[in-house]
């Protein structure tokens, strides 16, 4: 119901439209079974995550504590285990990891989205190619060769593969953001005096925030949740990586399932936190304004 002012002062009331107030009450009961629909997604997500962190909380097998509530599971993996040189382990393979993906992935991927001919199409499909195959069909060759030339049961061997198993996808993510920066931009640079690589670094690199660390996160957890190349490549405790740990604390007939949540929980935080801090750096359209008026 709208209210509008009459000649001579006086107050009208028009009512609104039936369909206009259909098409209202239509919208809202879209909205809300929207919400209802993401609600429920939410809470399938979060209450496994839940669980796992109030398992964690629990009294441990064994324990004289009486609190509900304790910290005690992870005041003992850190003091009884080796979690913190798996967790040592993990943060090194997987900071390198991101690393070398982005500063390989950056200008390999400006070649792809930006070059046209031959060579830059056979290198596209072989990326593609590359990318279709899954990592499984690689393992045993790659063990075989790494056990002549000493890299089995070794960090460095393990960031390699998780390198060039990274490598495709981060170039294929970088070029795709790059096909969205206007070229014009580019060529405005170059007018100005600057180089290819001139504009590319203060120009294109510069406004490709977003598109490094969506790079910067898929290498991070593929490196950081991998266990099937850190279970075949790694064999001595003290090179374990996280996930790797973690199954050494399931025995045969008994499981201290408080002290393998509380690795759970501490195998969740980093990302959580990664996420937590990038977030705000995440931006959807931020250059498109940059050829207002041209």
């Amino acid at each position: 119901m709208t209210t509008a002012v009459a000649p001579h002062g006086l107050t009208t009331v028009a009512s609104t439209p039936a369909g206009k107030r259909a098409d209202i009450y239509t919208g809202l009961r879209g909205r809300w079974w929207r919400f209802l629909v993401i609600l429920v997604v939410t809470a399938v997500v979060l209450v496994p995550i839940a669980s796992v962190v109030f398992l964690s909380l629990q009294p441990a097998l064994g324990s004289t504590s009486t609190a509900p509530i304790t910290l005690e599971n992870f005041a003992n993996v850190f003091s009884q285990t080796s979690v913190g040189t798996w967790m040592a382990n993990s943060l090194a393979v997987t900071v390198i990891t991101v690393l070398i993906a982005v500063i390989v992935a950056a200008p390999a991927g400006y070649v792809l989205s930006r070059a046209r001919n031959r060579l830059v199409s056979g290198y596209s499909l072989v990326l593609f190619i590359v990318q279709s195959l899954p990592v499984v069909t690689a393992v045993i060759p790659l063990f075989i060769l790494f056990a002549a030339i000493g890299l089995v049961d070794n960090l460095v061997g393990v960031t390699i593969i998780y390198v060039g198993s990274t490598m495709s996808v981060a170039i294929w993510m970088m070029a795709a953001y790059y096909d969205s920066i206007p070229i014009a931009l580019e060529e405005a640079a170059w007018m100005d005096g600057c180089s290819v690589l001139g504009g590319f670094v203060r120009v294109v690199l510069r406004n490709s925030l977003p598109g490094i660390l969506s790079t910067a996160i898929f290498a991070f957890l593929l490196a950081w949740n991998d266990y099937l190349i850190a279970v075949v490549f790694l064999r001595s405790d003290p090179n374990y990586t996280l996930p790797v740990g973690l199954e050494t604390f399931f025995q045969q007939n008994a499981t201290n399932w408080g002290l393998v949540m509380a690795v759970a929980v501490v195998m969740m935080l980093p990302p959580v936190l990664l996420f937590s801090v990038l977030n705000r750096y995440f931006s959807v359209g931020g250059i498109g304004g940059s050829l207002a008026g041209r």
